[in-house]
């Protein structure tokens, strides 16, 4: 049993002061106590918050952060010609690679304060696009970061079969992605069989990459293999895709997906970010979790998603960090709530009559994330995952701040170096900010990078 006494908590029912927490060896949160006083046996923590989920990263786009960021050939720079450097850097990586970038990645999102890790995965096969001897050879790189990492995993092999809505081949930079419908579930089940060696918090969830990339027919299958676990999928986030979509099937794509699936709270659909305000209101109303990802959105241009809109319809949001050229859980949380501000001239466009900015964006981004990760997690409450972070209440921008306040000085006034300790279903894999494994995965992390830079 591991005991904790914070000044300050975020509990369901609010702040609370001096509260005792119980963190069992199972991992879940035992007796929560405020006004308590401290046992001879409690660490001492500042500000004790659920620690969020980030529900959507490709993790190996980590190590080409920071390298597309210059003029290419064509006229005008945009996601797809960024799509055609990020085929050419992958085509570099090996097993090993894609492990050791993983685990670094995971590292980044412990010391900024998530406690999980939601894989959205796709480099299956080999570099000719062959499958590894081990069909989910990738898949279980993943899951061995994670076990050095001690991060929380929710792991979504990707199916992606066609290079587009006509069902065309995968072109040269995609053939590491590919699988048909058989072999596809083939790889799911020897990927879940690579999660269920993991501590038990950790999980599987099924993903079709996009509708580009799919048959619309096995989109039902896909719903079938997941078996109420989470079932994530890209959807209307560039506007050539948009065009794609309704040029082939009649429709637009959210439009398409509402008319032709169920569509449930299992269901998380990463960015949305072109969507018209009517197909906003009714994707919100199926309970399904918008995937949010705003910095790589700002990266690629990819537009602003209509988060005024989809709140006033009682939609559910989650963060994720795609393409982790940052991973910043207040730089997501920041942009999201001013990419509202610049289009609408306004000020506090998320926040609620009960809420301010920072505590509303937070909460729901700690419910929204366990939604998308199928994971017991987003409160501090007896038998929930001890997925918990601290903040540093004796920071400079966080002095003399209470209630409300706290989480809005540490979104828009401070930064993830606020973060003093992460536990991941109760494993404390963060101290004084920094991860208990850090200099071996840096180092690790150091010599790929090395062998990589010849092919950068």
């Amino acid at each position: 049993m591991t005991r904790l006494f914070a000044e300050t908590a975020l509990l369901p029912s609010g702040w609370a002061k001096n509260v005792h927490v119980e963190i069992k060896s199972n991992g879940e949160l035992g007796s929560i106590n405020s006004n308590a006083e401290p046992s001879s046996d409690s660490e001492r923590v500042g500000i004790l918050l659920p620690a969020p989920v980030n529900a959507h990263s490709h993790a190996f786009q980590r190590a080409m952060a920071g390298l597309t960021e210059k003029r290419g050939p064509d006229p005008v720079d945009s996601f797809w010609t960024w799509r055609k450097l990020m085929y050419r850097f992958l085509n570099q990586l090996s097993p090993e690679d894609i492990e050791a970038i993983t685990a670094h990645v995971q590292l980044e999102m412990l010391e900024a304060g998530y406690a999980t890790n939601v894989e959205f995965h796709y480099l299956h096969h080999g570099i000719d696009g062959e499958p590894y001897d081990n069909l989910a050879e990738t898949s279980q790189r993943v899951a061995a970061a994670a076990d050095q990492t001690g991060i929380g995993l929710t792991l979504l092999p990707v199916h992606y079969q066609y290079g587009g809505c006509d069902k065309r081949s995968l072109g040269a930079g995609q053939i590491r992605f590919g699988n048909d419908f058989q072999r596809y579930a083939s790889l799911y089940e020897l990927a879940a069989s690579a999660v269920a060696n993991l501590p038990p918090d950790s999980g599987i969830g099924v993903a079709p990459h996009s509708l580009r990339a799919v048959a619309p027919e096995d989109l039902v299958g896909l719903k079938s293999l997941a078996a109420g676990n989470p079932f994530h999928m890209h959807l209307a986030e560039q506007i050539p895709e948009v065009h794609e979509v309704e040029a082939t099937w009649g429709a637009r794509p959210v439009e398409w997906f509402l008319a032709n699936f169920d569509v449930d709270d299992t269901c998380c659909l990463i960015h949305c970010t072109q969507m018209t305000p009517r197909e906003t209101e009714n994707l919100a109303k199926t309970g399904a979790v918008a995937g949010l990802c705003p910095i790589t959105e700002a990266n690629l241009g990819d537009g602003i998603f209509d988060g005024v809109r989809w709140l006033g319809n009682r939609g559910h949001i989650a963060i994720g960090s795609d393409s982790n050229i940052q991973i910043s859980l207040v730089g997501e949380l920041r942009i999201l709530e001013y990419s509202q501000r610049l289009r609408d001239h306004t000020r506090s466009a998320l926040a609620t009559s009960e809420k301010s900015t920072g505590r509303h964006l937070f909460d729901l981004m700690v419910e929204g994330g366990a939604r998308a990760a199928g994971r017991n997690t987003g409160k501090i409450r007896t038998g929930m995952l001890a997925d918990l972070m601290c903040l540093d209440s004796t920071h400079i921008d966080l002095a003399s701040r209470t209630g409300d306040m706290i989480l809005d000085c540490y979104i828009f006034a401070g930064s993830d170096q606020m973060v003093t300790d992460v536990w991941s279903a109760g494993r404390h894999q963060v101290k004084e900010g920094k991860h208990i494994d850090r200099q071996t995965i840096l180092n690790r992390y150091s010599k790929t990078m090395a062998r990589l830079e010849d092919h950068l």
